[in-house]
């Protein structure tokens, strides 16, 4: 078989981060208008069908593009190109029947999905708008588990980058067009949400011809190359894809149950009237847009650690596999503490800027989650760990626990009318540290040492707290002095982040938080280690 050119895991991570800081930034440039063009109320629509759709989403695909990615790469190695066209064509139909029946489930009904389980009927449009989404992804899932057996990684940001791209046009186009008419929220929603379908349809295209010019010609092989059974590879990727699936699906879940549970607790215990309640989750929801950006600068990150750590415990370095995941720890701690640190001081120019109009509460919401936003990072980082180290049941359970938690807290804080929806953060925040302090438990019982803590939280933590000062005071001042409008607001929320990031880089850079070893393990971090006179 031919070889192809690969990128080595490092490199495969810093093109996957810098494909979802992309996303990211036209993901918000998408979500931002949206939220502003259909209000509070609209977004409660748009947010409640993206929960469904994530929902089916990750049940249909997560953990399974990771084990085609698998048996690609082995079938691959070991020189068997009749069991690697088998293999996708067997993973290919799975992706198809799974993807198909969701999406039926979606379009055939999506009133009582809406009215039944999120308790907001007028979801329901939006609901069967993007049930196609489903077959659509689960089909780009495959062509990106194919290439990223290969160790290519370029397929996959560039489609994810052409998907987004797509969904802003179309959506922020459709939803203008919609209100603009005064066809009413519910239709302006549902075309926000088409954006999500015709991107899906975008990078379904581009993934087929990627394959088709890269990776069409195979070789035949030789007689020696029989393909096993299809119901062996069946089995074979089910093994290995359901319990990482299992696993993300319980985070889906929570934000569907999450979304449903706000609803009805809003009206029927804090008597909140239906279009209150929906003013009030629109408005979390846009919250919950600004606290998903650190966990997604996190996730391509444990890409990288995963391999290390299996490669050092297949080859009995358990001190080098319990050195890996402290210092992976540590550069978690390192990037979601001041991320985290500064939605919370900076939550209301940064709330006012991107969703003017929006709620008051969204002010606190966001200072919430934002505290939250550390332990998603630390729980992600938490579960490559012990993904790495043969432990992919582990993470489920934690995630379990840390969402009972959540219902239970959801369910008696926001049926309090005094608290109403700010129960939703407050239950985000304890889920997830309960989920951190079970998975770091467990890891000091899988690893023959245990992680130190003060190695991992202490200096990231002291220079957060002076940056987060910083910020809080410069904020201040800002909001105060600034002239007024939204260039006046701008520069009251970029000039403090902007000093608040200068101030933590050289407080990491004299304490030594960031060594000049971890810039050595991203690309080009050695010349930028020289260039800040790291040590």
């Amino acid at each position: 078989m031919a070889e192809r050119k690969g990128q080595n895991y490092l490199h495969g991570a810093a093109i996957l981060t810098a494909g979802v800081v992309i996303m990211k930034i036209l993901g918000l440039l998408y979500k931002m208008p949206i939220g502003n063009i259909i209000g509070d109320d609209g977004y409660s629509m748009f947010l409640a069908s993206y929960n469904v759709y994530n929902v089916f989403l990750t049940l249909s695909t997560a953990g399974l593009p990771i084990a085609l990615a698998r048996m690609v790469s082995m079938a691959h190695a070991a020189n068997r190109p009749a069991q690697l066209r088998r293999t996708f064509a067997v993973a290919w139909q799975t992706f198809f029947w799974l993807g198909l029946a969701c999406t039926l489930i979606m379009a055939l009904f999506p009133h009582q999905i809406a009215s039944g389980i999120l308790r907001n009927p007028d979801a329901a449009l939006s609901i069967r708008v993007m049930s196609p989404s489903v077959l659509l992804v689960c089909l780009v899932s495959a062509y990106r588990g194919y290439c990223q057996g290969f160790g290519d990684m370029i397929p996959t940001t560039v489609g994810q980058v052409l998907e987004v791209l797509v969904k802003v046009l179309v959506g922020l186009a459709l939803a203008w067009f919609l209100m603009h008419k005064n066809y009413g929220k519910p239709l302006g929603a549902a075309g926000a949400i088409f954006g999500v379908t015709a991107g899906s349809a975008a990078a379904l295209l581009y993934m087929w011809l990627y394959k088709q010019r890269r990776y069409r010609d195979e070789p035949i092989g030789d007689e020696a190359d029989t393909p096993d059974p299809d119901g062996l590879i069946f089995r074979r990727f089910l093994r290995i894809g359901v319990p990482i699936a299992l696993g993300s699906s319980v985070l889906a879940l929570l934000n569907l149950i999450d979304s449903s549970l706000c609803m009805g607790r809003l009206q029927d215990a804090a008597h909140f009237s239906y279009q209150q309640a929906k003013e009030l989750t629109g408005v979390y929801g846009k919250a919950q847009t600004i606290f998903n950006l650190p966990a997604a600068i996190i996730t391509p990150l444990t890409i990288s650690v995963v391999p290390a750590i299996t490669a050092a415990i297949v080859k009995k370095e358990n001190d080098e596999a319990t050195r890996i995941s402290e210092d992976s720890m540590r550069i978690a701690a390192v990037l979601s503490l001041p991320m985290g640190i500064g939605l919370a001081v900076m939550a209301k120019p940064i709330m006012t800027l991107i969703f003017p109009g929006s709620h008051a509460s969204g002010v606190t919401l966001l200072a919430l989650l934002g505290l939250s936003s550390v332990f998603v990072c630390i729980v992600l980082m938490e579960n490559a760990i012990l993904q790495a180290t043969g432990h992919e049941l582990l993470p489920m359970l934690t995630m379990i626990a840390g969402g009972v938690v959540k219902v239970v807290i959801n369910y008696f804080l926001v049926g309090r009318p005094e608290i109403n929806i700010y129960g939703a953060p407050i239950g985000t925040l304890a889920s997830y540290l309960v989920m951190a302090v079970m998975n770091f438990v467990m890891m000091c019982v899988v690893l023959d040492k245990n992680p130190r803590l003060r190695v991992i939280l202490l200096k990231p933590l002291l220079c957060t707290l002076v940056m987060g000062a910083a910020a809080w005071a410069l904020s201040g001042l800002g909001l105060r002095f600034a002239p007024a409008g939204r260039m006046g607001l701008l520069l009251a929320t970029l000039l403090p982040i902007a000093v608040a990031a200068l101030i933590y880089l050289v407080l990491s850079i004299l304490l030594r938080t960031v060594t000049q070893e971890d810039m050595a393990l991203i690309p080009g971090g050695s010349k930028l280690a020289r260039l800040l006179h790291m040590r």
